[in-house]
């Protein structure tokens, strides 16, 4: 009798007879032994534009003053904030999710072979059809601007999240690229490069979701590491609203009685040391540091308090745009699901500008397990996480460049799960690194992203040969992650008008100059240098 299979939960571990047993954490990701953490990128990116401005303006006219004397900033670097998903063990990306094709574009389609390797029967494929001289466009859905498939998971997952008006204001693009199979070895993660082009925030520069140099399962290229900016780890709420300690103090008093009191404080210090004779064998200006520094430590006491004694300014659970009736997660999905808490964290740090950039890393993609309906569901849940982030940007008004990314990819044989998890898509039998690719989108609530030139094709950095492999000519980053990372790093910096500036930032890239770097950029700027 034939065994029927047993489907597996999102957060079930995938176990082969044909890998090793896991050793290491990062095999341990990958089967989804543990769930990957999430990652908070540094000093608030984007404070000019986040909620904790409407606090700024409290302070006293001479405590702002301090302020500024005190070298504090309320806004960060003023770039898009920017939050990468880092999906450990070789998922897949392109084709059955977002829609690949050859030298053209995402419409230059490739044979009914090379789609069949990508989990797309025959009967699915994004096929431009002619029926009684209509011409029908079967299988594509263009709601995100970038092409992807109708039934892909990771769509089916960000429209479960995103509101239509969200939606209408993203654009992205999709970059054919190979990368090794189920290994943290690849230097995928982007955010030490974005960091070089700009992004800082408010509270942190770097966070991680892992413990690693990278904060991600994947590494970072080692030339673009700064040991000065490592990712701190944060891949829960506790963790954020621990950020910041503000004493006890708030608690006793309200909010705005402790900013009075510390700012009295303030004051009083600096009338006291004004009284101070000087200091014997002391110069003048070893006095006036010695007092500088007891002054702006009241100060920054009082610009603390104002900003952070409320507890649910950094509180993504107290925020009723993400959990609630009215918030993007229930509360009862937010409650049950670790990788939503995640999402969560990162995205209220990030949207924010609490931080500058984040990357949350989601195991368990490692999902060759002989049906379709495994990776189906962890792509639904990873397109929720990833509507998420887009829908608070457009809740909070902000920016967002996002990014998504897989340490390889799998390919199908052309055997198909008709179960209706499966949905009549190709099996998943095997990893293939030649079948992978990266993507990213932009949200912008000025409207919709502008391709430069208005040309189509620019969605797509690189392209498939018919056969449904990377080419690996099409692109630098196509067969070279570092240059991967470039790419990504140089298109962010274009959103800022700022691509003038690559070679600068990164001395030794590999893009090349002129026309060649300019080729690989897709979108128009959507703010001019920094953001406020």
């Amino acid at each position: 009798m034939k065994n029927k299979k047993r489907n597996l939960n999102p957060n079930a571990p995938l176990l082969y007879p044909d890998h090793a047993r896991p050793k290491t954490r990062r095999d341990f990701i990958r089967q989804g032994l543990l769930t990957g953490a999430a990652t908070v990128l540094g000093p608030g990116l984007l404070g000019l534009f986040a909620n904790p401005r409407q606090a700024y303006a409290q302070l006293a006219g001479d405590i702002n003053t301090l302020r500024t004397s005190c070298g504090i900033t309320v806004q960060g670097a003023g770039k898009i904030p920017f939050i990468c998903f880092d999906l450990a063990g070789g998922a897949n990306i392109a084709g059955s999710n977002v829609l690949v094709g050859q030298r053209d574009g995402q419409e230059d389609f490739l044979t009914t072979a090379g789609y069949s390797k990508l989990g797309l029967p025959g009967d699915m494929v994004p096929a431009i059809t002619t029926v009684q001289n209509t011409t029908t466009t079967a299988f594509i859905n263009n709601q995100l601007g970038l092409l992807f498939h109708t039934d892909s998971a990771f769509l089916r997952g960000i429209l479960n999240k995103a509101s239509p008006g969200a939606l209408a204001m993203t654009d992205g693009a999709v970059i054919p690229a190979r990368s090794e199979n189920d290994t943290g070895n690849n230097p995928h993660n982007p955010m030490y490069g974005i960091w070089k082009a700009g992004a800082d925030g408010e509270l942190l520069t770097l966070i991680g979701s892992r413990p690693s140099d990278s904060g991600g399962n994947s590494m970072a290229p080692a030339m673009m590491m700064d040991p000065s900016v490592r990712p701190t780890k944060i891949d829960r709420p506790s963790d954020v609203t621990g950020l910041v300690d503000t004493g006890k103090l708030v608690g006793l008093l309200d909010q705005a009685d402790v900013v009075n009191v510390m700012e009295s404080i303030a004051r009083i210090s600096e009338q006291k040391m004004a009284k101070l004779d000087p200091i014997a064998g002391v110069t003048v200006s070893r006095e006036d540091t010695i007092r500088e520094m007891v002054r702006c430590g009241y100060v920054k006491s009082a610009d603390l308090a104002d900003r952070y004694g409320n507890p649910t300014t950094l509180n993504p659970v107290a925020d009723v745009d993400i959990v609630g009736a009215a918030g993007i997660f229930s509360t009862n999905d937010f409650n049950s699901d670790g990788e939503f808490q995640k999402t969560a964290s990162v995205m209220k740090l990030v949207v924010n500008g609490f931080s500058g950039a984040g990357c949350i890393t989601m195991g368990g993609f490692d999902y060759h397990t002989g049906d379709r309906s495994t990776g189906e569901a962890r792509d639904f849940r990873a397109g929720q996480c990833m509507g998420a982030c887009i829908e608070y940007a457009h809740r909070v008004g902000v920016p967002l460049m996002l990014y998504v990314f897989s340490d390889g990819s799998v390919a199908s044989n052309g055997m198909v799960d008709d179960s209706a998890e499966g949905r009549g898509k190709g099996v998943w039998t095997g990893d293939n690194q030649s079948t992978a690719a990266s993507f990213y989108l932009v949200y912008n609530p000025g409207g919709r992203p502008t391709l430069i030139g208005g040309d189509i094709a620019r969605r797509q950095i690189g392209w498939f040969r018919g056969n449904g492999d990377v080419e690996t000519a099409s692109s630098p980053a196509a067969n070279n992650v570092n240059l991967l990372v470039e790419t990504v790093a140089l298109n962010y910096m274009a959103l800022h008008g700022d691509q003038a500036q690559f070679t600068t930032r990164f001395p030794g890239q590999g893009l090349g100059n002129g026309t060649m770097r300019d080729s690989l950029l897709s979108f128009n700027p959507i703010v001019s240098g920094t953001i406020g």
